[in-house]
């Protein structure tokens, strides 16, 4: 890595993001789970992208250090772990929701049918989920459609660093512009994730070239950032709860510029997001995103189960979702903030025993041969 700085409010919105993106998916009726952010969070995983376009250029955009075979290594044992140990979660409930079913318990769909189809289990292995036509993204467990598409952008990302040199950046906005129109024309032979994934990553990527330029402030610009700070924040909020025409296109500009401006960590608000609160989300980000769908399939299946016991439907279908509801908003936001925190809790598990120990190995692994054998050079 060519550069030691950790962006500290950046850090702590992948975190921010990473729970938005959970109370996306959960839902619980008449709770704050129903607000408009949440409700149009799914946006957010665009902010993922940009983010990591940003951070992958500020570790390893000096491509006179850039060493292929140990990123190769680190990233995959970075991203891999977690997400395989989580695929073998999704395959042992579908195996508990196969002799539930058995029992005659009624579920949406058939145990291993559809998007848990036995087919789909090599490509979600391989990461290949969001990269073809003949595959579903959203098989198995669903956010990890973006890690697919992250992993190998990756690799072009390296590709790039180590063929382009001087014109990258070129390369770069070529790839953003060319993804960005082909998202804008309704393509069909690109998929839709793989091209959202291009453009937010190299716009990403393009940011970092930006603040690279850009003059660093200093303590006497602290009010001039701060007001930046404010107004990218409220018009990132504006963007999000919005629904309008090319709102795909627009995230990609949006979200950089936003991720600029938080770079310098000089304005008050990101002092605040600074804060350890914050920080330690920020940390368990990854296992927040990935281990998330497996606690809500546990927590919506105990409510099916709790239905028959009540013998009133706690967890109702409305318009084809499934929701949460015992029947009073307050214990609708207990019941929210229960599941969010037993979300935090599986990841601080994950982020101990599954992430640190695949990031050591990856570390021990990209080590050459010599140093990891213990022999000297």
């Amino acid at each position: 890595m060519h550069a030691e700085k950790r962006f500290q409010s950046l850090d702590s919105f992948r975190g921010l993001m990473a729970i938005s993106v959970m109370f996306y998916h959960l839902r619980v009726s008449g709770s704050f789970t129903e607000w408009q952010l949440f409700r149009h969070a799914d946006v957010f995983v665009s902010f993922f992208f940009v983010l990591s376009g940003f951070v992958m250029t500020h570790a390893y955009g000096n491509p006179t250090r850039f060493n292929f075979r140990k990123f190769f290594i680190t990233r995959t044992f970075r991203l891999l772990p977690l997400h395989l140990v989580m695929l073998s979660v999704f395959i042992l409930l579908e195996f508990g929701r196969y002799t539930a079913a058995q029992k005659g318990m009624d579920f949406n769909n058939q145990p291993f049918s559809g998007k848990f189809a036995p087919s789909e289990i090599l490509p979600n292995a391989m990461l290949l989920q969001s990269w073809t036509h003949l595959t579903n993204p959203l098989s198995f467990n669903y956010p990890s459609w973006s890690i697919s598409i992250e992993y190998y952008t990756y690799m072009l990302f390296a590709l790039i660093l180590n063929l382009a040199f001087g014109v990258r950046t070129w390369v770069w906005m070529t790839v953003v512009l060319v993804a960005l129109a082909l998202i804008y024309t309704g393509n069909s032979f690109f998929t839709v994730e793989s091209l959202r994934g291009l453009a937010y990553f190299f716009t990403g990527c393009l940011a970092y070239a930006v603040y690279q330029r850009l003059p660093h402030p200093t303590p006497a610009h602290t009010g001039l950032l701060t007001a930046l700070e404010v107004m990218a924040v409220a018009a990132a909020l504006v963007f999000v709860i919005n629904d309008f025409a090319a709102k795909q296109l627009w995230a990609s500009p949006l979200f950089g510029v936003v991720v600029v401006i938080f770079a310098f960590d000089r304005g008050a608000v990101s002092r605040l997001l600074a804060r350890r609160s914050f920080g330690f989300l920020g940390k368990l980000s990854y296992s927040i995103y990935l281990t998330h769908a497996a606690v809500l399939f546990c927590a919506v299946s105990v409510f099916m189960v709790a239905k028959n016991i009540l013998g009133f439907d706690v967890a109702p279908v409305i318009d084809g979702t499934r929701y949460l509801d015992l029947g009073h908003a307050a214990l609708n936001h207990l019941v929210a903030l229960l599941i969010a925190g037993s979300v935090v809790l599986v990841s601080m598990f994950t982020y101990r025993y599954v992430e640190m120990t695949g990031q050591s190995l990856g570390r021990a692994l990209s080590r050459p041969r010599t140093q990891r054998s213990g022999l000297k050079v």
